[in-house]
C-alpha cells in the first residue's frame, strides 16, 4: 500500500456506518414530514444591539424538550460476584438517570436528540415546555455522528422547529443555544458561530459548527438556532478540562441531522453514500512532500476497487477541490458534504489533474457493497444478518488475509469479527483503518468473534 507521508490521515470518504438503526414505528397512514425554511438575504455585519433575539427564543424555547433516560444495571450485592460470578450474594436491579435535551421536529411528535443522551436506555420520557410528560419511543439512531430519532404521542398537534440551512451560515453569524444544562429547562444563551467543518477526532472524520454560545452538560441534544428561529445544528459536545463549558461548543450541522433523520423516518436506517478513495488533506509539508503546488484540497493517495470513483475515472494523484458548488479546503468539508448525500446520488467532483480542472460525475456507492484493503488485510463493515446472528451492533469483518506474516492464521480469520483494537470499539472500516495507520506497524491486541460465534483475543 502506498504511504502518503506521516502527515495524512487514511480515511474512507464516507462519514461513519449506522451502528444501531432500528424498525421504524409508523404507521401506514403516517405523513410525518419535516419542515425546511426558505432562504434568506441576510446581514450578518450587525451588531448585537441592533438584533432582537427574543422572537427566534420563543420560537426555539416551545420545541425543546427535556429527556430523561432511564436505565436498569444489575448491582452486586457480594463485589465477588462481580469477579467470579458465585452468584452466593445475589444481585439487585437498580435504576439509573440521565438527562439531556432533544428538539421536536414535526407536529406529531418526532424528537431529534443526541445518541448518548438515549444510549441503553430502558425507558425514555420526555418533557415539553408546558410541563407535560410522556413515555418515548425509540426510532433509530446513528451513533457515529451522535444523533437519535424518538417518538412521543402527545394526542395533539405539538410546536417544532424548522430546519435551515447549515451550509448558509457564516463564521461570526449570531446564534442561539437552547437546552436544559443542569435541569434548567429552557435555558437560551447567545454566542456566534467561530468555525465551520470542525474535526475533533483529527481523522476528518467529523464536521461540527463551532460556537461560544455557553453549553453545558444536559444541554446534549438540544437546538442551535439562528436569529429567525430556525435550526441549524443539534449541540452535541463540549471542549473543556473541567466538564463544564470553557468557551468551545460543538453541534452537529443541520444539513446533516435532517439527512439522517429523513433517512430514519423513511427506512429505518441511515443510508450512506460514499465516493471509494483515500489520502489527505494538503499543507505546505504535505505538498512539498508530494512535489506538487496546492496546499488546500484533498489528495487522492487510493480509488477503492469498486467504488463509484474508480468507475467514474478518478485516479491516485488527484486533487479534490470541489463537490458540485462547494470548495473543499480540508478533509471535514468533503466529509460535511458527502453525509447529507444517498447511494446513487450523482456528486460532480472537480479534480485538479495535471495541472488541469476537470470536472468528473460520480455515482455514489452503498458503503456495505465495498471491501477495503490495509496491509494484506481486507476488510469490510458488518451486514444486518451479522449482526442479528451475533447479536451486536459494531464490529468490522476481516474479508481475506493475504499478510505473509499472519496468513498461516488465514482460515481462523477470514470472517470473524473485530469488535476492538487495543480497547478501542471499532465501528467501522474508517474506525480500524485510521487506528491502524496511526499504530504504524506496532502490534495490536485485537478482540474477535470467530465464525462460530466463539470470543477470542488475538496479537497481531
Amino acid at each position: 500500500m502506498k504511504r502518503l507521508g506521516s502527515i495524512f490521515l487514511v480515511s474512507l470518504l464516507s462519514g461513519a456506518i449506522t451502528l444501531g438503526a432500528y424498525k421504524l414505528f409508523m404507521e401506514s397512514e403516517n405523513t410525518s414530514s419535516i419542515s425546511v425554511a426558505p432562504n434568506y438575504t441576510r446581514n450578518v455585519s450587525l451588531g448585537s444591539e441592533n438584533i432582537d433575539f427574543t422572537e427566534a427564543a420563543e420560537t426555539a424555547v416551545h420545541s425543546v424538550v427535556h429527556v430523561k433516560n432511564m436505565t436498569m444495571n444489575r448491582v452486586y450485592s457480594n463485589p465477588l460476584d462481580f469477579f467470579f460470578g458465585n452468584g452466593r450474594g445475589g444481585t439487585q436491579q437498580q435504576m439509573q438517570v440521565g438527562t439531556g435535551s432533544g428538539v421536536i421536529i414535526s407536529e406529531d411528535g418526532y424528537i431529534v436528540t443526541n445518541n448518548h443522551v438515549i444510549d441503553n436506555a430502558s425507558e425514555l420520557e420526555v418533557t415539553l415546555n408546558n410541563n407535560k410528560s410522556y413515555k418515548a419511543k425509540l426510532i433509530g439512531t446513528d451513533s457515529s455522528m451522535d444523533i437519535a430519532l424518538i417518538k412521543i404521542d402527545a394526542g395533539e398537534k405539538l410546536p417544532y422547529i424548522v430546519f435551515g440551512d447549515s451550509e448558509n451560515t457564516k463564521v461570526g453569524e449570531w446564534v442561539l443555544a437552547v437546552g436544559n444544562p443542569y435541569n434548567l429547562t429552557s435555558t437560551v444563551t447567545a454566542g456566534i458561530i467561530s468555525a465551520k467543518a470542525r474535526d475533533l477526532s483529527n481523522q476528518g472524520l467529523q464536521s461540527f459548527i463551532q460556537t461560544d454560545a455557553a453549553v453545558n452538560p444536559g444541554n446534549s441534544g438540544g437546538a442551535l438556532v439562528n436569529t429567525r428561529g430556525e435550526l441549524i445544528g443539534i449541540n452535541t459536545m463540549i471542549s473543556s478540562p473541567t466538564g463544564s463549558y470553557a468557551g468551545y461548543s460543538f453541534a452537529v450541522p443541520s444539513n446533516i441531522t435532517r439527512k439522517l433523520v429523513e433517512d430514519l423516518m423513511r427506512f429505518g436506517n441511515v443510508q450512506r453514500g460514499v465516493l471509494g478513495i483515500e489520502g489527505g488533506e494538503l499543507n505546505t509539508k504535505a505538498a512539498n512532500e508530494l512535489g506538487i503546488d496546492f496546499t488546500e484540497g484533498f489528495y487522492v493517495g487510493k480509488v477503492t476497487k469498486k467504488s463509484g470513483a474508480e468507475k467514474a475515472g478518478i485516479k491516485e494523484g488527484d486533487i479534490i477541490v470541489r463537490l458540485d458548488t462547494k470548495k473543499i479546503n480540508r478533509f471535514s468539508d468533503l466529509t460535511t458534504y458527502i453525509n447529507t448525500k444517498r447511494p446513487d446520488e450523482i456528486v460532480n467532483v472537480t479534480v485538479l489533474r495535471d495541472g488541469d480542472e476537470k470536472i468528473i460525475p460520480v455515482k455514489l456507492t452503498k458503503r456495505e457493497l465495498l471491501v477495503y484493503e490495509y496491509e494484506g488485510v481486507e476488510y469490510e463493515d458488518i451486514s444486518a444478518n451479522d449482526k442479528k446472528q451475533y447479536n451486536i451492533d459494531y464490529g468490522v469483518k476481516i474479508k481475506s488475509v493475504k499478510n505473509e506474516e499472519i496468513i498461516e492464521y488465514a482460515q481462523a480469520l477470514e470472517g470473524s469479527i473485530i469488535l476492538s483494537v487495543d480497547g478501542r470499539k471499532m465501528e467501522s472500516v474508517e474506525n480500524l483503518t485510521s487506528y491502524l495507520k496511526n499504530k504504524r506497524n506496532q502490534k495490536s491486541q485485537y478482540r474477535i468473534i470467530t465464525k462460530d460465534g466463539q470470543l477470542m483475543q488475538a496479537i497481531f
